[in-house]
C-alpha cells in the first residue's frame, strides 16, 4: 500500500462524503480521531484512526488528532504522549493540527450561556439519581424538571455562580431544555455541563464546572472545521442532540450541513481483552508488565510484540466498514501480520529447546562457512554465511529414538538433511541419569555438502540447526491468549479467565550468531518457529530477547470474497 493508504471498497461513508461534495454541503473534507487520554488505545481505536485518515488522503481533506479532555478525572500526560505515538506509528498524519478540546472551554461556556439567554437551558438542582429518575423510560416519558421554569435572569446568574466556584460538585447541574416526552431518551434534557472542583491536566484551576461529552464534541468539530465526525453506532442515539446542539448555536441550518455525525460498527475481537479498567487491573496487579505487554492488543503492545501498521492496516481492510456489529476472530489479525512479513524478512534458524549433536566422523576443528539465503522466495534478501561446525544443537522435538511410522527426523539408524549444509545419519546417544537424551552422535557424507546427495538417494527429513561453537544463547518468550478461550472472557463475578500459559519464558535458546546483532523492533522468521521479533523493554545491545509474533501455522482460511 502506498502512502499508508487505506484502501476500502466503496462503502456507506464514503457515499455520504461523495453525495455531500455534489451537494455542496462542503468543499472538502476533514476528519478527525478524538480520543479521551485515559488509558492506551487498542486495536479498535487503530480502526478508527485508518478509517479517519484514510478517508481524508482519499479525498484531498484533512487529518486531526483531537484529545477529548474535558474529564479532568481520569486523564494523564502519559496517555496523551503514547496515543500521539501510537496514531504517528501508524502512519496517520495529523501534520500542524494536533488539538485539545480543553482550548475550547471558553467558547463552550458562551456556547451555555447563548442557550440560557435564548431559553434553551436552565440549572437544576436534581440530583444525579433524580435526574434519572424523572428522565422516563424507553416507553414512558420524562417528566419537566422542577427548576426547569427558573428564568433566563436567574439562570444566568446560577450557571456563572456555578462557574466562580460558589457550588458543591453534585448540587447543579445546567441542562439543555428540549423535550421531556422525546421517544429518543437522549434529547429528555440532557446534562450539558457539571460542577467538578478538580485540578485539569492542561487548564489547571481556572474552571470548576466542566461540559458534558454530548455538549463538548460537537461544538469542538464546528470550531475545527470538521466535516464529518465520524464515530460508532453506539452513538447513533445522540446524532439528533449533536445536531440540535450545532443548530441552536448557529454552527449549522439544517442535519445535512457540516459537521455531519456518521456511525460505523465497532471492532470487536474474540476472547479479547480491550476494556481500560480490565488492562487497569491487570497491570497494577502485575499479571502483565505494562499497557504494552505482548499478550494484550493495546496498539503499544502490538507494536511491542512485532506486528507492523500494514498489518494492522490490511487487517482493517479485510474486517471492512459497515453498520452490523460482527466479531471477528484473532487468527484473522495473525493471518495479516504473515501475509506482511513472509516476503520482508530473513529466514533464520534458532534451537528454542537445544539437544546436542556430535558429527563423530567430521574434523576436528573444522569450520564450513555455508552460504543460505535469507529467503528463498525473495531473492532481493540476499545470502548470508552461517558457519557449520562439529557440534551442533537441534531441536529436542526433532529426534526421537522410538519414533512412530512416518516420523521423518532424527533417529537411530535414519539418515537426514541438516537445512543447507550435509546429510547425517544417526548412530547412537548419551543420556543422563534419567534417562534423557543429552548427546546425539551422528556420521556424515561429506560429498553431500549443501544438502544433496552425489549419488541422487533421497532423505525424507529436513532439519534446522546451530553450531554450538558459533551459536549464542538468548531468551526466547511464547505467547499464547491472556485469556483461557475454552472458558470465555469473563467469569460469573465479573474476572477474567486467565490462561496460566499465556507466557512460555525459554532461557536456554541458540541462536545463529547474526541474530545478536539485532536492535529493537526487528523481526525474523525463525526456521519452523514463527515470526519473532526483539524487544524494544529487555533487549540490550549484542543481548537481544525475542518475541514470538505469530506461529507459521494456522488454521484460518481468507472468505472467499477476500481470496
Amino acid at each position: 500500500m502506498e502512502n499508508n493508504e487505506v484502501v476500502i471498497s466503496k462503502n456507506f461513508i464514503e457515499n455520504i462524503i461523495e453525495k455531500d461534495l455534489a451537494e455542496g454541503h462542503c468543499e472538502s473534507i476533514c476528519t478527525r480521531f478524538p480520543p479521551e487520554p485515559n488509558g492506551y488505545l487498542h486495536i479498535g481505536h487503530a480502526k478508527a484512526i485508518l478509517i479517519n485518515h484514510g478517508l481524508a488522503q482519499k479525498y484531498g481533506g484533512k487529518f486531526n488528532l483531537r484529545f477529548d479532555d474535558t474529564n479532568p478525572t481520569k486523564e494523564k500526560i502519559e496517555f496523551v504522549e503514547s496515543i500521539k505515538a501510537d496514531v504517528a506509528w501508524l502512519g496517520a498524519d495529523w501534520e500542524d493540527r494536533l488539538y485539545f478540546a480543553s482550548e475550547y472551554f471558553d467558547k463552550m461556556y458562551e456556547g451555555a450561556i447563548e442557550l440560557i439567554k435564548k431559553g434553551k437551558a436552565y440549572v437544576s438542582d436534581l440530583t444525579a439519581d433524580e435526574i434519572r429518575e424523572y428522565r422516563g423510560t424507553l416507553t414512558e416519558p420524562g417528566k419537566e424538571d422542577p427548576y426547569s421554569t427558573r428564568s433566563v435572569e436567574e439562570n444566568l446568574d446560577l450557571f456563572i455562580r456555578m462557574k466562580n466556584g460558589e457550588f458543591e460538585d453534585g448540587s447543579k447541574v445546567l441542562r439543555a431544555r428540549i423535550d421531556m416526552a422525546s421517544s429518543n431518551i437522549n434529547m429528555r434534557d440532557p446534562v450539558i455541563y457539571r460542577v467538578a472542583h478538580m485540578t485539569h491536566h492542561s487548564a489547571g484551576d481556572k474552571w470548576c464546572i466542566y461540559p458534558m461529552y454530548d455538549f463538548a464534541h460537537p461544538i469542538e468539530d464546528a470550531v475545527e472545521g470538521i466535516t464529518h465526525s465520524i464515530c460508532t453506532l453506539e452513538f447513533e442515539d445522540h446524532r439528533p442532540l449533536y445536531d440540535w446542539v450545532l443548530i441552536e448555536l448557529g454552527y449549522k441550518k439544517t442535519p445535512e450541513d457540516s459537521p455531519k455525525q456518521i456511525e460505523f460498527a465497532k471492532l470487536y475481537l474474540k476472547n479479547v481483552v480491550t476494556g481500560k479498567r480490565y488492562i487497569k487491573k491487570l497491570v497494577e496487579e502485575g499479571i502483565v508488565d505494562g499497557w504494552d505487554d505482548p499478550r494484550l492488543v493495546s496498539i503499544a503492545a502490538l507494536r511491542r510484540r512485532g506486528f507492523t501498521p500494514e498489518a494492522i492496516k490490511m487487517f482493517v481492510e479485510l474486517v471492512g466498514v459497515s453498520k452490523a456489529n460482527s466479531i471477528v476472530e484473532y487468527p484473522m489479525l495473525e493471518y495479516c501480520i504473515r501475509e506482511d512479513l513472509k516476503m520482508k524478512k530473513p529466514r533464520m534458524m534458532a534451537i528454542l529447546d537445544p539437544v546436542k549433536v556430535v558429527i563423530d566422523n567430521y574434523p576436528e576443528g573444522q569450520v564450513d562457512y555455508l552460504e543460505i539465503d535469507n529467503n528463498l522466495e525473495n531473492p532481493e534478501l540476499g545470502k548470508r554465511q552461517v558457519p557449520f561446525t562439529k557440534e551442533l544443537y537441534i531441536d529436542r522435538e526433532d529426534f526421537m529414538e522410538n519414533p512412530p511410522k512416518k516420523y521423518f527426523r532424527m533417529f537411530p539408524g535414519n539418515e537426514v538433511r541438516l537445512m543447507n549444509a550435509y546429510l547425517v545419519t544417526c548412530n547412537s546417544v548419551e543420556k543422563d541419569e534419567n534417562g534423557n537424551v543429552t548427546v546425539i552422535h551422528c556420521t556424515y557424507d561429506p560429498e553431500s555438502k549443501g544438502g544433496n546427495a552425489p549419488d541422487g538417494r533421497k532423505v525424507k527429513g529436513t532439519i534446522h540447526w546451530v553450531s554450538a561453537e558459533y551459536g549464542k544463547k538468548v531468551t526466547v518468550r511464547l505467547y499464547e491468549n491472556i485469556i483461557d478461550e475454552d472458558l470465555g472472557v469473563y467469569n460469573e463475578d465479573g474476572s477474567l479467565n486467565l490462561n496460566p500459559n499465556s507466557l512460555t519464558v525459554l532461557d536456554n535458546c541458540i541462536v545463529e550468531p547474526a541474530l545478536m546483532e539485532a536492535k529493537a523492533f526487528d523481526s525474523f522468521q525463525f526456521v519452523r518457529q514463527g515470526f519473532f521479533c526483539a524487544d524494544y523493554k529487555d533487549s540490550v545491545e549484542g543481548q537481544p530477547v525475542f518475541n514470538r509474533i505469530v506461529s507459521l501455522k494456522s488454521s484460518f482460511k481468507l472468505p472467499a470474497n477476500n481470496a
